[in-house]
């Protein structure tokens, strides 16, 4: 039980009291000596996913890896929900590293001026992802209860996919059942989100079942489900001893096979934007609109070459300030410098926050961003510490949050810096 291989399994146990309790030990035994102390690094993140959305890490993983990793801080951030919050927070505690909370979600513009276009959503027109970032403790309970009508209307638009995954598959003598195959693979039971990755990943492991790891899959890919592989995928596919495997099959179907399956979003699913901007608000919490920007080689191998917002950019963030957004999130390892140097620019004209992290929903991908120690991006790590502090103020008082009831004229420097500060020293 002691070997460090089976304590870190255990840190993805189905029982969060047992994930927790084993953290517990770990961290005893770095304390007493006996494992190494992890080197802590400025570079924070603040967009870690769990098995609560999408992710191989539980809550006490999640954090654990990013600890392991050298982070300063690590953040939640599941889609539609927010029941890992309270043991993400209970393990930075554990682990003595500061924790962010927030959630995801889609969101309906299409009463917005841009919403026939594709914002930044790869699988829907006038769809876009947001993000609640720094959420007030005392409020988790709302927000879950506000989110799980999304999750139940998800849950219905999740059967319909499933059922048109099988009628592609099921002549190639594949088929997946949505209670069996699926839910296992999610947290759905313990409040989690079931997504369209789960679906995908459930009959990525059915594929590989049938063909096996390899040549063989290869062709099934490309020959029965019309897939091109680039040489990477490719290269992925043939290392059968990968013990990533399966998520490499699951980033091809999602950047190359969803489009075949995806269902419309209903308005159950997606609130209209400033709808949700506004719960967000009243939860206390920071809206922040999750910059994606055209894609061409993606960094992750699960979204293919495709256009999004940057076309219109200087249209989207007037939009942005007077639909009450009070930051935009963005990741440095996904975008150009150019990207990046447009996208800071329109925030700091509009007065925009500006929050990032890393996506972290798959074992590939590591959890330092390396760009954040480039002295043009050293400023994320301030907010990532702003939104800290924004936390421990709003956690005590709702009011003392870093936007509430803001002023026109704020001074959005001077608001980051006075929370930075809280954050790092707990000074007000």
């Amino acid at each position: 039980m002691d070997t460090y291989d089976a304590l870190t399994d255990n840190l993805n146990h189905r029982d969060a009291a047992v994930r927790l309790d084993t953290l517990h030990h770990l961290k005893e035994q770095i304390d007493g000596g006996s494992r190494e102390v992890p080197r802590r690094d400025v570079v924070t993140n603040n967009h870690i996913h769990t098995k609560y959305s999408f992710s191989p890490y539980s809550p006490a993983k999640a954090a654990w890896m990013g600890y392991q990793s050298g982070l300063g801080t690590v953040g939640i951030m599941d889609h539609d929900t927010v029941a890992g919050a309270r043991e993400f927070i209970k393990a930075g505690e554990v682990l003595a590293i500061p924790t962010t909370v927030g959630f995801e979600m889609r969101t309906d513009w299409t009463d917005t001026s841009i919403g026939d276009r594709r914002i930044n959503n790869p699988d829907q027109l006038g769809s876009a992802y947001i993000a609640a970032h720094g959420i007030p403790h005392q409020m988790i309970d709302a927000a879950d209860a506000y989110l799980s009508g999304i999750r139940a209307a998800r849950d219905r638009r999740n059967r319909v996919m499933t059922d048109n995954i099988n009628a592609v598959t099921a002549p190639h003598g594949i088929a997946i059942d949505y209670v069996q195959d699926v839910l296992p693979l999610s947290y759905a039971a313990q409040g989690g989100t079931v997504t369209e990755r789960h679906l995908l990943f459930a009959l990525s492991l059915k594929i590989i079942g049938m063909t096996g790891k390899g040549q063989e899959l290869v062709g099934f890919l490309e020959q029965r489900l019309d897939i091109s592989l680039s040489e990477r995928q490719r290269r992925y596919l043939l290392d059968t001893d990968s013990g990533l495997y399966g998520y490499d099959v699951l980033n091809i179907l999602k950047s190359a096979f969803v489009n075949q399956i995806y269902v419309d979003t209903s308005p159950d699913e997606t609130p209209p934007v400033r709808e949700a901007v506004a719960l967000i608000k009243s939860l206390g919490a920071v809206p922040a609109y999750c910059y994606l920007g055209d894609v061409g080689a993606s960094p992750t191998g699960d979204k293919a070459a495709q256009a999004f917002e940057d076309a219109y950019l200087d249209e989207l963030f007037p939009l942005l300030a007077d639909m009450g957004f009070d930051a935009v999130a963005f990741m440095p390892s996904r975008n150009t410098p150019e990207q990046l140097d447009r996208v800071m620019a329109l925030c700091r004209k509009h007065a925009l926050m500006q929050v990032s992290g890393e996506d972290i929903n798959q074992p590939r991908q590591p959890f330092v961003c390396e760009a954040l120690r480039r002295p043009e991006y050293r400023h994320l790590i301030d907010t990532t510490w702003a939104l800290i502090g924004h936390e421990r103020m709003a956690a005590e008082k709702i009011e003392d949050g870093m936007f509430y009831r803001k002023k026109p004229q704020r001074d959005l420097d001077a608001i980051i810096y006075r929370y930075m500060n809280i954050g790092r020293n707990g000074l007000p």
